[in-house]
């Protein structure tokens, strides 16, 4: 073992010791970080407005400060955008993140100098958790490629810094790992997706690369134009060392047999769950299911059962109340100037000590055309299942209502792109509608009283998602495919690319 993965290894355990005192009592630790946060923000425009103040209680503040998605908070916003001083936080953010919103177009969310540090530290959190749990640090000693946005940075009419959350932390990443992270700065500079991965493929393709972080969509993308260039049957082929791979933004079920094809093995993993709000979870244990909810750095969580908010109830509860197996939206109030903020995802939680959560979907992204309200997590589960009966490799997919089909009963439409089809995929389209129906009722009983007709599958060419995401200017970097959606506009798109 090398000297930098041995010295990895004692600052791991010592920053895993801290890490499970905070995790052991989340209540006291939850409730410092309220104080903290509504004391340092009483004596701004929000925390006028809102009465914030030192020593306020939970109650007193869920009175005070409404639940509020970007919409309701924009006015601040607007007015931190524009170079005001103490509006959400004191002084002006140090950047805004740039971030794509369903209503409000592009969303501009604040980064401060006290929240910077919680990126920065979950990230860190993650690998350091990884390398005691395995007990295996090698990957610090050689090359690490994190696929990320563009790094350089635009400006509000403020003056302030304004970029994409991946390009922002690229400014930041620690001493110690400079002189071994992937891509230089100027190959990660390149504007068009595309021709970035094109230099980053010639950039590392002779690299010890030992670690990979990013989307899984984009990780693909750069494995396959990686095997396409060297000419090698697998990533093991072409990187011997690597053994970690670091992802997050979707759940990797649906992506597991194709990157066990193209690295060569099953490669461990680590999940992450970061957002431009901040750094929520993170994997804590390699053979742990679900990631540990980050209590202790910046963020005040609240919870609200998804039954009462689909019914327009927004009583929010923190961590002492939740419960196991049940859908929640996240609250977030954070040191970087949010207050309540419905963050628009939705989590369970499958360990309550510690308090550990899967990411199951958004609140409002999900198909319930016909009053089913499926979501992102049965979706991944239903082709789990399918695969596991049918075999098949599937590279990615899309889930969207058919509502007024030319000749017959509406239904459900799945558009999957195979990297390997299934041996019999009229068996494989049966079993994924069967796995469905046996996880919602709802789904279950539309087909049953014959309103719905059985799932369709509809196969698609190779390349049919990146051109889709690529006409909407949506490739690479944060981008994310929607697994399912209400309606067919990304539906409509893939068809339509079959076409030409």
């Amino acid at each position: 073992m090398g000297l930098k993965a041995s010295l990895s290894k004692q600052f791991a355990r010592a920053a895993m010791v801290e890490l499970k005192i905070r995790s052991s009592q989340p209540v006291s630790v939850q409730l410092k970080q309220l104080n903290d946060i509504v004391k340092t923000a009483a004596k701004t425009a929000f925390g006028k407005d809102h009465g914030l103040r030192d020593g306020m209680s939970l109650e007193s503040f869920q009175r005070s400060v409404p639940v509020n998605d970007y919409e309701g908070l924009k006015s601040y916003f607007d007015r931190a955008v524009a170079g005001e001083s103490d509006v959400l936080w004191p002084g002006k953010p140090l950047y805004f993140t740039k971030t794509s919103g369903t209503t409000s177009g592009t969303k501009y969310i604040p980064i401060t100098e006290e929240s910077l540090s919680n990126h920065i530290s979950g990230a860190r959190n993650a690998l350091l958790a990884q390398i005691v749990g395995s007990g295996n640090a090698n990957f610090v000693s050689g090359k690490m490629i994190f696929l990320q946005g563009n790094p350089e940075l635009d400006k509000t009419e403020g003056g302030i810094p304004l970029g994409r959350l991946s390009g922002i932390v690229a400014h930041h990443v620690p001493k110690y790992l400079q002189r071994s992270s992937l891509p230089s700065m100027e190959t990660n500079c390149i504007e068009d997706w595309e021709d970035k991965l094109d230099a980053i493929v010639k950039e590392t393709a002779e690299q010890d690369l030992r670690l990979v972080s990013g989307i899984p969509t984009w990780v693909q993308m750069y494995f396959e134009k990686l095997l396409k260039y060297t000419g090698k049957e697998t990533v093991q082929d072409v990187f011997p060392n690597l053994s970690l791979f670091v992802h997050g933004g979707c759940a990797f079920g649906p992506y597991s047999e194709k990157f066990k094809q193209l690295i060569g093995f099953d490669i461990d993993r680590v999940e992450l769950y970061p957002a431009s709000e901040g750094f929520l979870a993170f994997q804590d244990k390699p053979d742990a299911e679900g990631m540990l909810l980050n209590v202790g750095d910046g963020i005040f969580f609240e919870f609200i059962p998804m039954v009462k908010y689909l019914a327009g109830d927004r009583t929010r509860i923190m961590v002492d109340k939740v419960e196991l197996g049940v859908h929640y939206a996240v609250i977030l109030t954070t040191n970087a100037g949010l207050f309540a903020y419905d963050l628009g995802d939705t989590v369970k939680f499958v360990s309550l000590d510690p308090l550990r959560v899967i990411v199951t979907g958004r609140t409002k992204h999900f198909t319930s055309a016909f009053g089913e309200h499926v979501i992102a997590e049965e979706v991944e589960s239903a082709v789990k299942e399918a695969i596991t009966k049918n075999g098949g490799v599937i590279s990615d997919l899309h889930l969207a209502p058919q509502v007024k089909p030319k000749k017959g009963k509406p239904y459900h439409e799945w558009l999957i792109e195979f990297a390997k089809k299934p041996k019999d995929l009229k068996a494989f389209s049966s079993d994924l509608n069967q796995a469905l129906r046996d996880q919602n009722t709802y789904y279950n009983d539309l087909q049953k009283d014959g309103a719905l007709a059985p799932a369709v599958v509809t196969p698609l060419a190779s390349g049919s998602f990146v051109n889709a995401m690529k006409s909407k200017g949506m490739l690479g970097g944060q981008n994310k495919i929607p697994r399912l959606a209400n309606d067919r506009t990304l539906a409509d798109l893939l068809l339509k690319s079959q076409k030409k």
